[in-house]
């Protein structure tokens, strides 16, 4: 079966992030003209590409020269940083000692004037926005009350993404605050999954099952720098938070597109069901294990042909191809075009 129906996601993602340039005092008009974005497509449809909004969020971060744009942080966060914590973040033993070192991180890195703080309560872990040391109350107090809502949540998305990504299996969110009443409207750009909702509440942040905090680092400093190319759009990038089956395998085959990939043995033992009752789940769904680990590479692939400085046989080395001619198959199959008519076609700047 083809799989080249694109993943598609709210408009309304686009004009938030046009927003968000506007107000930094950049020039949207040139933004969409480098990411070759017609304005018009904006105003006839309902859902846009996803792929295509990952190159406009790849322009904006390149034109403003944050690395941490679309998050809070306080402050202008410096080329490479988000790198540099990564690869200190897989180097610790477990998912308690990573969040600890990211804190520290928040200290000595410029621009940072929020950090995650962590409390541990009974069998539940508490994550927070709070300010670091050095920040006045009544100066993160102003950055928490002038901060849009979506900005906040897509930050908290982000940090769940993150962590998913480091340990290997989905942070489970159990309850989230928010310091602001209910958004009349929809929410928009990144979202995540939380089984209780409370608002009006005297913080922003989540909570997660403690037993996740002993969970081991599972990634490497090489997975590391793969999953920083992309992180733009696996951290940013709201591919749907429904329920299904579906959406729960892909956040997991997400974690590692190459040759770790899970299979479907360990993805039906992280769901706690048997393999004949998760098909059973995706048949109901439409679709097939297979179908969906297609899917996850197809998605990364896009990113990867988006970034002229990696070639066509890196990036089937990085998606867990054996040999380039195979990637190049599975690619045409897929989309209808090689690897190299698709970088013409969806070259940015040209």
């Amino acid at each position: 079966m083809m799989l080249n129906e694109e993943i598609k996601i709210p408009t309304s993602y686009i004009q938030t992030l046009l927003n968000r340039v506007q107000e930094r005092g950049y020039d949207t008009e040139q933004l969409l003209k480098e990411a070759q974005i017609d304005r018009a497509e904006l105003e006839q449809h309902r859902y846009f590409s996803a792929v295509r909004f990952g190159k406009l969020y790849q322009c904006a971060r390149g034109a403003m020269q944050d690395e941490w744009f679309g998050m809070l942080t306080g402050g202008k966060i410096h080329k490479g940083s988000f790198r540099l914590l990564s690869l200190l973040m897989v180097q610790c033993k477990t998912l308690r000692q990573a969040l600890r070192r990211a804190r520290e991180f928040g200290h000595i890195c410029r621009g940072f004037k929020i950090t995650v703080g962590l409390d541990e309560i009974d069998d539940v872990a508490r994550v927070r926005m709070e300010a670091l040391d050095h920040v006045d109350p009544d100066e993160y107090k102003e950055i928490i009350t002038n901060s849009n809502p979506a900005t906040i949540r897509t930050t908290m998305a982000a940090w769940q993404r993150h962590w998913s990504w480091l340990i290997g299996s989905e942070v489970t969110v159990l309850k989230t605050y928010f310091a602001f009443p209910k958004p009349k409207d929809d929410w928009e750009m990144a979202q995540f999954s939380s089984k209780e909702t409370v608002f009006d509440h005297d913080f922003n942040g989540f909570e997660f099952p403690r037993a996740l905090l002993d969970y081991s680092i599972i990634q490497t400093a090489e997975t590391a720098e793969e999953f920083v190319r992309i992180a733009q759009f696996s951290l940013i990038v709201n591919i749907g938070e429904e329920h299904t089956t579906k959406s729960r395998i892909k956040a997991m085959l997400n974690q590692n597109v190459g040759h770790n990939m899970l299979c479907a043995d360990r993805v039906a033992e992280r769901l706690n069901m048997s393999l004949t009752t998760l098909r059973r789940h995706l048949q109901v769904e439409d679709t097939s294990f297979q179908r969906l680990k297609d899917e996850c590479r197809m998605e990364a692939a896009f990113h990867y042909l988006g970034c002229p400085d990696i070639s066509n046989r890196e990036i089937a080395e990085r998606l867990g191809f054996d040999e380039v001619s195979v990637f190049f198959r599975a690619f045409k199959k897929w989309t209808g075009l090689t690897p190299g008519q698709y970088r013409t076609s969806h070259s940015v700047g040209d």
